[in-house]
């Protein structure tokens, strides 16, 4: 079957340049000290819940280059076999870094092996193939659910000390994978997308372009990202369907990223899966903001995570916690806890710190602290839907700051819909649900409860605050202080209880109503309980 490289240099460069990613994230916040565990360690310090160090990997000082291997940057060869052989033999010869020098590295899907630090150099470009037959298709989990999907680019399974470091990036080249949705492009690039050849057409109630007429087939027929088939067979047919997260690490133990860009994902960026002490520092993630699922990263019922002194500028959910979604999520009986984030950067995002929606397994014990939203969809985004299950509890978010948010500065959204905030915004989406006909509480019933959320500002929002809760199971004891918020409209709160809100500052158009509520119990705001 042709495949198509998609997206001519002039229409990359336009949707780059419209979306400034290359420029925002360069060095907005200058990186802390990151050579000793000291230096983490400062992170978690002050984190409102016990948890133990979370210790780098240690490497063996053993050193070989990719070139070693019969590697070659040109940008041209095929370096698949090269990596396969460098990280068998260092793993073998008892670990060390794996050095990747300046260059354009083409390759096929990079495997690690235990003990193993991929390490860029200065100038040193990973650039994935953009032949989808490069990529088996494997067992996997991805939004939550047990299915199948192309290899990730990057990926590790059962591995322990493992990392990704240096001052190079790493490229997916998730323009051949993505479809693009009509209403995220502007009519010039709609056209110029239109003659770089693929199918359009109307699927999942959007006009979209697909790079290949098999996507834009299963989108026809998929469950949001995911789909069903009976045999091997249909799983071949639809392929290029199955884009892959650009980095998949599964059950792995001490995993280090740092200092390298992550970008151009064909699906999610990052997503370590059933993963301990993991640590993110100093990286930068970058995907197109009108990318189909591209988020930053994805925190999979995950223990005893930190994410530091990062930047993020992607097309979905910037840094995202997650815990496996449904049935398939609940029998995981993996929680993600003991997550750790503070001084990150997020520029375009559907929204800055996010939970949910898949959070069935639970997700506990999280700090998000000293960080930047700057116009992201939503600044904090808590979202799920009745069927999923699980709680999600111990949330300690302070000292965030945000600019420019088209929706929501702070969100509770219990009806989550598969949309971003700012797509439902333009739909007109009404999502309110009475409170006269309630369901039975069950396994499937999601519960949102102590949340401490302090020392907020939030500058141009449109909203300031949305609670929209399900009753049989309002959201419950969230407490928030010294919030100064300016936003078009106020608070409107649905379905919660045990609401306490100390410090509130909002800056409203005159006459605009500061608060709204539709079932709510036991609500305070600066002292006055509100009926």
């Amino acid at each position: 079957m042709k495949r198509f490289t998609i997206f001519a240099a002039a229409l990359i460069a336009a949707f780059i340049s419209m979306a400034g990613c290359q420029e925002k994230p360069a060095a907005v916040i200058p990186s802390l000290p990151t050579g000793t565990d000291n230096d983490l360690a400062r992170h978690l310090k002050a984190v409102p819940f016990s948890m133990s160090n979370i210790a780098r990997p240690k490497f063996d000082n053993y050193k070989q280059s990719i070139t070693d291997f019969g590697g070659v940057g040109d940008g041209i060869t095929d370096n698949t076999k090269a990596f396969a052989k460098a990280m068998k033999s260092i793993s073998q010869m008892g670990g060390g870094r794996l050095i990747v020098p300046k260059g354009v590295w083409y390759t096929g899907p990079i495997t690690f092996e235990n003990d193993v630090n991929l390490h860029l150099q200065d100038g040193a470009v990973i650039l994935f193939s953009s032949n989808f037959d490069d990529y088996p298709i494997v067992d996997c989990y991805f939004e939550g659910l047990k299915t199948k999907r192309c290899m990730s680019p990057l990926n590790a399974n059962g591995k322990k000390n493992i990392g990704i470091t240096g001052f190079g990036t790493i490229d997916g080249n998730g323009n051949a994978w993505r479809w693009v949705k009509r209403s995220k492009v502007t009519d010039a690039q709609w056209k110029e997308l239109c003659n770089s050849g693929g199918v359009t057409g109307i699927a999942q109630n959007s006009e979209v372009w697909a790079p290949t007429q098999p996507i834009f087939d299963a989108l026809k027929k998929a469950n949001m990202n995911v789909i069903s088939c009976e045999t091997d067979k249909e799983w071949e047919k639809y392929r290029d369907f199955l884009r892959p997260t650009l980095l998949d690490f599964n059950h792995c133990t001490n995993v280090l990223l740092e200092g390298v860009c992550f970008q151009n994902s064909p699906a999610w960026n990052l997503h370590p899966f059933m993963c301990e002490n993991v640590i993110v520092n100093d990286i930068t993630v970058i995907n197109p903001w009108y990318s189909q699922n591209g988020d930053g990263i994805d925190i999979e019922a995950c223990k005893n995570v930190l994410v530091a002194n990062s930047r993020f500028d992607v097309g979905d959910d910037a840094i995202c916690v997650k815990s496996g979604k449904n049935k398939d999520g609940r029998d995981l009986q993996t929680p993600c806890e003991n997550i750790v984030i503070n001084r990150c950067a997020v520029y375009h995002g559907h929204g800055g710190f996010v939970v949910g929606s898949e959070m069935s397994s639970g997700v506990k014990n999280v700090s998000v602290s000293n960080c930047m939203f700057l116009g992201t969809d939503v600044g904090l985004r808590f979202k799920s839907a009745r069927g999923r299950g699980g709680v999600v509890e111990n949330i300690h978010i302070s000292n965030i700051n945000m600019i420019d948010i088209p929706t929501d500065c702070i969100l509770f959204d219990l009806h989550y819909s598969g949309m971003s905030a700012s797509e439902e915004k333009a739909l007109g989406m009404k999502k309110e649900v009475s409170a006269e006909d309630i369901p039975e509480v069950t396994e499937e019933t999601p519960q949102f409860k102590d949340i401490y959320i302090k020392d907020i500002v939030c500058r141009g929002a449109n909203r300031a605050m949305y609670f929209n809760g399900i009753p049989e199971m309002p959201i419950s004891n969230i407490n928030i202080k010294n919030c100064n918020i300016t936003a078009e409209s106020g608070l409107k709160l649905q379905h919660s209880t045990d609401i306490n809100i100390k410090g509130l500052t909002l800056s409203l158009p005159k006459g605009e109503n500061e608060i709204t509520t539709y079932n709510v119990h036991n609500l305070v705001v600066n002292g006055d309980s509100i009926q």
